[in-house]
């Protein structure tokens, strides 16, 4: 059987185009399927900065991203909420029965 090294995982190569078919299919509705071999590093403690004048905005804090070789850091931010009581439930890396992580993207919560 033929196998296709993706990501430091040797899978056949059946499923690397499964996977890459269902990435580029989530790619369309604007959002990436993302898959790291390991989990991430321990958060880093940040520290929020005064939040803006604006009652609606909510802080993102910071996390870890994989960018396909190695992990980095991405700063936390304020961010508009879209709607007043909206809350923001963040992003979290999500262990998989068959090995890896996945990225699973923070939403607004009504």
């Amino acid at each position: 059987m033929r196998h296709l090294y993706l990501s430091r995982f040797r899978i056949p190569a059946l499923a690397a185009v499964a996977v890459i078919g269902l990435a580029a299919s989530a790619s369309a509705q604007n959002s990436t399927i993302i898959i790291a071999p390991s989990a991430p590093p321990p958060p880093r403690e940040e520290m929020a900065p005064p939040p803006p004048p604006q009652p609606t905005m909510s802080w993102q804090a910071g996390h870890w991203a994989w960018t396909g070789t190695t992990w980095s850091w991405e700063e936390g931010q304020y961010v508009q909420a879209p709607q007043t009581a909206a809350v923001w439930e963040p992003g979290h890396w999500s262990q998989q029965a068959s090995g890896g992580y996945v990225w699973v993207d923070g939403h607004w919560r009504s």
